[in-house]
């Protein structure tokens, strides 16, 4: 439960079915459940979170996790992004805070969405949090599909990447890990949230084809928690079978 009465928050999982490489992947079957019924039973546990709901468009991602409980939310099938799907949640909530978890994530970290809801909980100021974790392997700092950020020095997000950043000039401090992965994982305050969709496209946004940067573009702060969560999320059928032997020795 969240700390304070006032300080509500709702948990928000985008569960779309369509997905280019993997349709029907949300709903996938995992250890005798759908994919997406593991990531909310493990929001769940995050102790600030008060109420976790799905997010969906799609009739066969409601019907398939009405069986295990979860609470479902049917949205627009226009929504361009998940954030817009959220949005669209969080309108209709009394919630002070809202955290968008990733659908396709079934091992997410309960403590890192407690860290990330944490971040705003003790900030007032702060319109929105999320979470980074320090890159070990060279190969991920050179992967486009993994996603960089910077900070600066009272942990606020300078920039987010597709590219390694930064950039290490001189080769006598590249044995030092420098680069940080972004996890997907943002908490919101409610009013923030609704005002961030409604903005338009940014360059940077574009170009990188990140969303997150429109924060950034218009000058709003994002405060980053490190974490030690290893973020799997489940992109292709190879991605599912990993999470399955994983959830299996737990």
């Amino acid at each position: 439960m969240s700390c304070a009465l006032h300080d509500k928050v709702l948990a928000v999982i985008p569960a779309r079915f369509a997905s280019t490489r993997f349709p029907g992947k949300i709903i996938a079957p995992l250890a005798g459940k759908p994919l997406v019924v593991h990531t909310f039973e493990r929001t769940r546990q995050a102790r600030l979170v008060d109420e976790v709901i799905v997010a969906t468009d799609d009739a066969r991602v409601a019907a398939a996790v009405a069986p295990y409980g979860v609470p479902v939310a049917m949205t627009r099938g226009d929504h361009p992004s998940g954030t817009d799907r959220i949005a669209e949640v969080a309108a209709r909530s009394d919630a002070a805070i809202v955290v968008n978890v990733q659908g396709d994530e079934p091992l997410i970290d309960p403590n890192t969405i407690d860290a990330a809801i944490r971040a705003l909980l003790d900030d007032a100021s702060l319109p929105m949090a999320t979470v980074r974790r320090l890159i070990a392997d060279r190969a991920f700092v050179d992967d486009p599909n993994v996603v960089k950020v910077v900070c600066d020095i009272r942990g606020r997000a300078i920039y987010f990447s597709r590219h390694a950043i930064p950039y290490v000039r001189d080769a006598v401090e590249r044995a030092a890990a420098c680069h940080w992965q972004h996890i997907g994982l943002y908490a919101y305050r409610r009013d923030f949230l609704l005002r961030y969709a409604k903005l338009p496209q940014t360059p940077l946004e574009k170009l990188e084809n990140l969303e997150q940067l429109r924060v950034l573009e218009n000058g709003f702060d994002i405060a980053v928690v490190d974490t030690q969560y290893e973020s799997i999320g489940v992109d292709t059928p190879e991605d599912l079978e990993k999470a399955r032997a994983l959830i299996e020795t737990q």
